[in-house]
């Protein structure tokens, strides 16, 4: 089936090898911008700032001044925006209507390309915030996020689903492993999401050590984005870019 691909600054996302994304995490604005020109130095295709690690989170007027900073630091690459809560693994939370506003002032910018939403942080809030993205050029990545466990394969694909139908560009489920069951279920819940008629790129991944394998098989099961580290991790599982790079390169020459 083919695939509804995205093509940012252009970068085809749903097309051939993964794309890498590297996220920034970071408390001091001082140190989230030298992450920034390390990051973009090393030329992934896109750049993650999580700003639930900055220490003025809750400034939306400073948030946004600071995106404008990494905007100008990074170039060409892709910025993705993230706030992600305590609930999905973040590391701070606010108000949900705090969290709509950053999400629409973010929107309204111009300084990203994609934003994070949560997709189940309140019924009717992806979609609002898809609307609010699209009305401004800006893509979405719907995220769910599971750190204790990985639900049952048709559980994962109906997550994918709903994020699907919500209006995001780009459903993303990360899910905890407990055994390698749980990681071929992952996969299989990636592919299936294809098989039963999903349409758009779609990030998937299984966490933690015996979850790494999906971070490097996106091109045969179907995810269309990997994360990697340059400097911290920030999530169990994640490779060093200059690996992943490679390992990448080594399975799209061979398939």
């Amino acid at each position: 089936m083919k695939i509804d691909t995205i093509r940012i600054r252009g970068i085809e996302i749903g097309a051939g090898i993964p794309k890498n994304c590297v996220p920034i995490v970071a408390r001091t604005q001082e140190d989230i911008l030298e992450n920034a020109r390390m990051i973009a130095a090393n030329q992934p295709e896109l750049i993650e700032l999580r700003i639930d690690w900055y220490e003025k989170a809750e400034d939306i007027q400073d948030v946004l001044q600071l995106l404008q900073k990494v905007r100008n630091t990074i170039g060409e690459s892709i910025l993705l925006f993230t706030f992600r809560s305590k609930q999905e693994g973040g590391e701070a939370d606010i108000s949900l209507e705090h969290y709509k506003r950053l999400c629409e002032a973010v929107c309204v910018s111009g300084y990203v390309d994609l934003i994070d939403v949560e997709a189940y942080m309140k019924e009717g809030l992806l979609q609002e915030i898809c609307e609010i993205a699209h009305r401004n050029h800006v893509y979405v990545v719907a995220s769910n996020h599971d750190f204790e466990k990985t639900p049952s394969e048709e559980k994962m694909v109906e997550r994918l689903e709903y994020m699907d139908k919500m209006g995001a560009d780009i459903p993303k489920i990360a899910v905890m492993p407990k055994s390698a069951r749980d990681v071929l279920n992952l996969l299989s819940a990636t592919v299936a999401y294809r098989e039963r008629g999903g349409r758009k790129p779609v990030i998937t991944m299984s966490m933690d050590g015996i979850g790494g394998i999906t971070r490097l098989s996106g091109e045969i099961f179907g995810s269309a984005v990997t994360f990697a580290a340059v400097g911290e991790c920030s999530a169990p599982g994640q490779y060093m870019l200059s690996d992943v790079k490679q390992f990448l390169e080594m399975i799209h020459q061979n398939i």
